[in-house]
């Protein structure tokens, strides 16, 4: 019987799933394990965590997952801001939410009709 080494695609795709069952602990879990495992976390991997965040009402958590993306040289999308921007909307944080409205345009990242209808 063969192992199979998880590696980046396997860890999203457990952080989108727990975005489905609103389990943000587990998604930060998750978001760990590949930091000790040196699997790469990539924009994918952060806009999961941050929706997961989203989808639990846990605005300040998805606020720690894009902080973790800035610092790590993430490329910054348009994805990645939309959840950050709607992590935002679900917590009541319209001036957390134009905080990042003015990140996008300092970034030159293109908002789109998500952006603008979270």
């Amino acid at each position: 019987r063969s192992e199979v080494e998880p590696d980046n695609i396997t860890f999203n795709s457990t952080i989108s799933t727990c975005e489905k069952g609103c389990q943000w602990e587990k998604a930060f879990q998750r978001f760990s394990v590949m930091a000790d495992e040196k699997v790469e976390r990539d924009t994918i991997t952060h806009s999961a965590a941050i929706s997961t965040c989203e989808k639990s009402s846990q605005w300040d958590k998805a606020f720690q997952f894009f902080s973790s993306a800035v610092r790590g040289e993430m490329q910054r999308n348009t994805i990645i801001f939309n959840a950050a921007v709607s992590a935002c909307e679900k917590g009541a944080e319209w001036e957390k939410a134009l905080q990042f409205l003015g990140m996008m345009l300092q970034n030159m990242v293109e908002s789109d009709t998500i952006t603008f209808n979270a």
